[in-house]
């Protein structure tokens, strides 16, 4: 009996604790902002200024896999890499490819453009935007009009990377 009563006073203990503790730990979603916006008019058509930060590191990750945008918006892209390895060995950078560009084949490219920061010169028409290529600690900021409606593929294009390093860039 002793067990029993032992066990069901054990049983409401660690269910008070749990329930109070579900409580505390409950997150106010509201105060969430993944974006920033602001409002302005341009030659009378509205034109949003959309912050974005993307993360790198020195795992060859980004940490969005896709970035959701408005058509024709001001992006303020800024790539920070949050590793330590320098640029030399685990180099980033951020760049938009144009619908119907080959990853592989840019990156191909890429490879072969190591004096231009592995942005290859021949590709200039298949690229909406890039950053300078990083290392460890480093950032860098770009700004660029967002494309017309529709999914574009971002990538890093320092050799290697862009089989992990990819996303999707989406135009609402």
């Amino acid at each position: 009996m002793k067990i029993t009563l032992f066990t069901s006073v054990l049983f409401i203990g660690v269910t008070i604790l749990v329930s109070c503790n579900s409580e505390n730990n409950k997150q106010d979603v509201s105060k969430e902002k993944p974006v920033e916006i602001s409002e302005t008019r341009k030659n009378g058509f509205e034109n949003d200024t959309i912050k974005v930060i993307l993360n790198s590191n020195d795992k060859m990750r980004f940490d969005k896999a896709r970035i959701v945008v408005r058509e024709h918006s001001t992006i303020v892209l800024t790539l920070n890499h949050t590793g330590t390895m320098p640029v030399t060995a685990m180099g980033h950078n951020f760049v938009l490819l144009a619908k119907g560009t080959s990853i592989s084949k840019f990156a191909n490219d890429a490879f072969e453009a190591d004096k231009n920061q592995y942005i290859p010169s021949n590709q200039k028409n298949n690229i909406i935007a890039y950053t300078d290529l990083i290392g460890g600690g480093e950032t860098s900021t770009i700004t660029f009009q967002a494309p017309e409606k529709g999914v574009y593929d971002f990538i890093c294009s320092f050799p290697g990377h862009y089989s992990i390093m990819k996303g999707k860039f989406v135009v609402e």
